[in-house]
């Protein structure tokens, strides 16, 4: 089973506008147009059998309008799992939480970037930690976002949020995912502050040859993934921004792994954090 662990797809009457909103800068362009047919049909050409979708919620407010949205995901298609959307600054975020882990979300989707916020803000602090304690899954995005100047989720921060999550929730089993190869952009602070901590760490964005804004060789990728462990690796390409069969190609012909190590990365390791196996 192949499972791309980070995708986006918008309703159909705003993915067009809404793929113009997010491309910046101009070079950056979708392979998709965002809908969910379309994901559809990228994901039978490259042979992936599920896409985690992760909504974005760039404002307070958004939560009934994206919720009702990812709900209608899970409800309606099989081979998608839309994870819950939420923003520091909403109201109730307990309830909010409960109500997502009540109607059956396996996680949450945070972008530091878009909402302002740095990771070990304690707003989000108190997302993770009350997302751990209900067994939600968290996903954000870590490292150099090409719409922003400043990083809102550079490993070190990332670190220390870690290590307030394990104060607060002592509980070691790791529920916190890092997009892109744990860090766009910021390799070496991966490495120090990241690798071999206890968290997940998605490769979307990390083949530099198919994301210009990505400097990691495919070497770097997998001494990441030989430090960090296999176990604790995600295969992901964030789609419409990658092409899902290129990159699907492209990991498979990864020279350093063996075949064990990439059906867990392709799959195993997603299928096991999200109960599907």
């Amino acid at each position: 089973m192949i499972i791309d662990f980070h995708t986006h797809v918008f309703p159909d009457k705003i993915a067009q506008r809404t793929l113009q909103a997010l491309q910046s800068p101009p070079d950056v362009v979708p392979h998709t147009d965002g809908t969910i047919s379309v994901i559809l049909d990228s994901m039978k050409e490259a042979g992936i059998d599920k896409s985690v979708i992760l909504p974005v919620n760039t404002r307070p407010g958004q939560f009934d309008t994206i919720t009702k949205f990812a709900k209608h995901i899970n409800d309606t298609y099989d081979n998608l799992i839309s994870f819950g959307g939420i923003h520091p600054d909403d109201e109730e975020i307990e309830d909010k939480l409960r109500y997502l882990k009540d109607n059956g979300f396996k996680g949450i989707k945070l972008h530091p970037d878009y909402t302002g916020t740095f990771i070990d803000d304690e707003r989000y602090i108190r997302i993770i930690a009350e997302a751990k304690r209900l067994g939600l899954l968290v996903m954000t995005h870590s490292g150099k976002d090409p719409k922003y100047d400043i990083i809102h989720c550079p490993p070190e921060k990332g670190a220390v949020m870690l290590d307030r999550i394990e104060e607060l929730v002592p509980d070691t089993k790791p529920n916190m995912i890092f997009a892109h190869l744990g860090g766009n952009y910021q390799l070496d602070e991966v490495e120090k502050y990241l690798v071999g901590r206890q968290c997940y760490i998605d490769i979307s964005c990390s083949f530099s040859d198919l994301w210009h804004y990505s400097t990691s060789t495919d070497e770097d990728i997998v001494r990441v993934i030989k430090n960090h462990g296999a176990d604790k690796m995600l295969f992901a390409t964030d789609s419409p921004w990658n092409d899902q069969k290129e990159t699907v190609e492209r990991f498979k012909n990864l020279k350093g792994l063996s075949d064990t190590e990439k059906e867990m990365i392709l799959g195993k390791n997603a299928e096991q954090l999200l109960a599907l196996s």
